[in-house]
């Protein structure tokens, strides 16, 4: 494993970007802004190695990006109905910054912060310590991401966090993929299987309303794999709330501590690339990219286009701290928090 580094400025202090190439001569490239994945180069079914991550040319683009392209949101990532929760009886108050709701852990967040890195042999860790009352979440809080990239092309981030008073965390990585190329246009045409057989349905501004839905029957159904585009333009609330889908399920047979295989699969017919995600987090949110135009320029020179690349989020449920029957996203002091993603790419 090599790993080379590169610096950039930005509005936010010196940028580090670690870029790391396996025996087959597949890179992952790393970056302290977000913690973000900015580069995940694999091979096609003929062997030829493209970037499948969507990403900006200038890695000082990925502050406050409305897409959040490829980094750790947090304190809570997803949303938090009116930015209110309750902990002990104790009333908090966010940030609201998406509609009525807060998203994403408030105007900053974790992913337009500045992460300290450590290299590892395979990967890297990084560290972000958040203030009792940043974004008005209560504790001290330490997150560690900490990514490892494999010779067999499995990327593997493990999340963890401390805290020192009682808070609400909720942490993923918020990665676009497109298997046929990260500049290559919409994803629509992949095809998708989801180990899941229930949704989250939301009101009108994806707050989940506490139910967990069939999908049998429904647009939301991917226990078969099918086009993800191929519903898309139903007259379906879930669809029409978010413009595409940008929907949790909820990952079949979850048990805490539990790492499931293969929970959302991803193929591209054109390239033959194939992303398998597995994860032991409940929710897996999907998103497809409904509101990419307009983001920063890319490293083709253009801006994305709504639908060039979906998002598979390995979460908690969102709006879990008003939903007492929901996983708990608590974390307490004398416990840590932990959760591991994996994203597995072959060819074929």
């Amino acid at each position: 494993m090599e790993t080379t580094v590169r610096k950039a400025p930005s509005p936010r202090g010196e940028i580090t970007l670690f870029r790391i190439v396996n025996a087959r001569g597949c890179a992952v490239e790393l970056s302290t802004l977000g913690a973000g994945i900015t580069e995940v180069s694999v091979p096609d079914r003929d062997g030829r190695i493209a970037n499948v991550a969507l990403s900006y040319a200038d890695p000082a683009s990925y502050i406050a990006d409305g897409p959040c392209m490829g980094k750790v949101p947090g304190r809570y990532a997803n949303r938090i109905a009116l930015g209110k929760f309750q902990i002990d009886g104790e009333a908090f108050q966010l940030a609201v910054n998406n509609g009525p709701n807060a998203l994403h852990g408030g105007p900053e967040g974790f992913q337009n912060r500045i992460w300290e890195a450590e290299k590892l042999p395979d990967g890297v860790r990084f560290t972000y310590r958040a203030k009792d009352g940043e974004e008005h979440y209560p504790g001290n809080l330490t997150a560690v991401a900490e990514y490892r990239w494999s010779d067999d092309n499995v990327l593997t981030l493990t999340l963890s966090a401390v805290t020192d008073k009682p808070t609400v965390v909720n942490l993923t990585n918020h990665c676009y993929w497109n298997l046929d190329g990260a500049d290559n246009g919409s994803a629509l045409g992949h095809t998708m299987a989801m180990k899941c057989s229930r949704y989250l349905p939301t009101d009108d501004t994806l707050i989940p309303t506490g139910e967990l839905a069939p999908v049998e029957g429904t647009p939301m159904d991917f226990r078969s794999a099918k086009i993800v585009g191929r519903d898309i333009r139903e007259d379906f609330p879930a669809l029409r709330y978010g413009k595409g889908y940008d929907a949790c399920w909820v990952v079949d047979g979850w048990e805490p501590g539990k790492l499931t295989e293969d929970i959302v699969e991803l193929r591209a017919e054109g390239s033959g690339r194939v992303l398998r995600v597995g994860s032991d987090q409940p929710g897996a949110h999907v998103y497809t990219g409904n509101w990419l135009a307009g983001c920063p320029e890319n490293r083709s020179g253009r801006s994305y286009e709504d639908y060039d690349g979906i998002a598979v989020e390995m979460q908690g449920f969102p709006d879990a701290p008003n939903h007492a029957d929901f996983p708990t996203q608590t974390l307490r002091p004398g416990e840590e928090y932990r959760r591991t993603i994996r994203f597995a790419f072959t060819a074929g």
